[in-house]
């Protein structure tokens, strides 16, 4: 059979700065997206201060954190395999290193989920590449299709995690909140079990729109190549973000009241915020590609410790969980804090990952997820 790859996949040509910021970037959002489920209760703390960043979630975070993920995650797996393809390899060498690396993704989130988090994406991601990898080969129409049929299903799924909060009256970002508390951690592991499926398949559901759209978006080289893409980046960037504000409006204003909550409005928000919301996400790489531009010009210490922060970034999502075990659960405070101060400690762990990150770069260390993950994965690939 005549390769197909080979003509439509880049040939890599170094690391591109662009993919790295916005992984560094996007690692802020999960931060911000995750640390309010390690709390008993958001609405602790200052009401105004808690209601403006409940605003900022619908906007930016919530149900927009894991399409930006999703997307960057598709867009890595064209770079991975233009890196293959350059070293001689041909296509089953790829795809077989891409399921394999999405089976250790999987286990690593299956670990990551016994240690007790509120959620975790990693083993989501991994089944979505797995399904994925045949795509790589796919026409760019087929990619695009692809995409648009896999929206439908993702985004009813994805409104159910708005749907529920905004029926009961309660705050969306508060919707996951599954935080430990005084129970008996063997039982809370066992009452969550049952659900590790249903959130597997959800969970794969949910990410496949923005991941192929990825690989789609890989392949014209938008961040790898941000200054020829400039004009249609901005496009994107200033669209995508006023048709994601837009379509988040009808749940801030249930959400803050203006609007009464009638069934067919909530459903109405339910289904727009998420729908939006893809747009929205992909749009934030949009606008973390520019910056690289901007930034990319004269990298300054802080641009190359965000990039170095990029490429650990699987290193530092699950650094986020075990800082944000100690923090709430060690400490105690999951019961003391709300959202506005589950958010300065996602902050504080984004900036204190940065500054670990800058440490591994300056002693020529990989994250120890890569090293690991590395470790596993090419062994079993041959010429990898």
């Amino acid at each position: 059979m005549t390769d197909l790859a080979a003509p439509r996949i880049p040939v890599s040509t170094g690391r591109a700065l662009a993919p790295d910021l916005a992984r560094g970037g996007m690692l802020l959002l999960i931060a911000i997206a995750h640390a309010p489920l390690f709390v008993t209760d958001v609405e602790r703390g200052p009401a105004a201060v808690n209601e403006t960043l409940g605003v900022f979630h619908l906007i930016f975070v919530h149900n927009h954190a894991r399409p930006l993920f999703a997307f960057l995650f598709g867009y890595a797996l064209v770079q991975l395999t233009s890196r293959q393809l350059a070293r001689g390899n041909d296509w089953p060498g790829p795809r077989k290193l891409i399921r394999r690396r999405g089976w250790l993704l999987v286990g690593l989130g299956l670990a990551h989920f016994l240690l007790l988090v509120p959620i975790d994406i990693l083993a989501a991601y991994g089944l979505a590449g797995i399904l994925i990898a045949g795509l790589l080969r796919a026409k760019d129409r087929t990619l695009l299709i692809a995409a648009g049929i896999s929206l439908l299903p993702a985004t009813a799924v994805t409104a159910m995690s708005l749907w529920l909060p905004l029926t009961n009256g309660v705050s969306s970002y508060a919707s996951g909140s599954i935080a430990v508390g005084d129970r008996d951690l063997l039982q809370y592991l066992l009452d969550r079990l049952p659900g590790l499926p249903f959130g597997l398949v959800f969970g794969t559901l949910m990410v496949l729109p923005p991941m192929i759209f990825g690989i789609w978006a890989a392949r014209k080289g938008f961040l790898d190549r941000p200054v020829d893409h400039r004009a249609t980046l901005a496009r994107f960037a200033v669209i995508g973000t006023a048709i994601s504000a837009a379509g988040a409006l009808p749940a801030i204003l249930i959400e803050t009241g203006w609007l009464a909550r009638g069934p067919e409005l909530i459903m109405v928000a339910s289904l727009l915020q998420p729908l939006t919301g893809y747009v929205g996400g992909v749009a934030l790489a949009a606008i973390l590609a520019l910056i690289a531009v901007t930034v990319g010009r004269r990298p300054g210490p802080i641009t190359v410790a965000v990039q170095a922060l990029g490429q650990r970034s699987l290193t530092f999502y699950l650094a986020q969980s075990v800082i944000f075990l100690v923090v709430f659960a060690g400490f105690d405070l999951q019961d003391h804090l709300g959202l506005t101060g589950a958010t300065v400690v996602a902050v504080i762990t984004w900036l204190v990952s940065i500054a670990l990150a800058e440490l591994l770069r300056r002693t020529g260390r990989r994250g120890p997820a890569e090293h690991l993950l590395r470790q596993w994965t090419y062994p079993k690939i041959n010429k990898g």
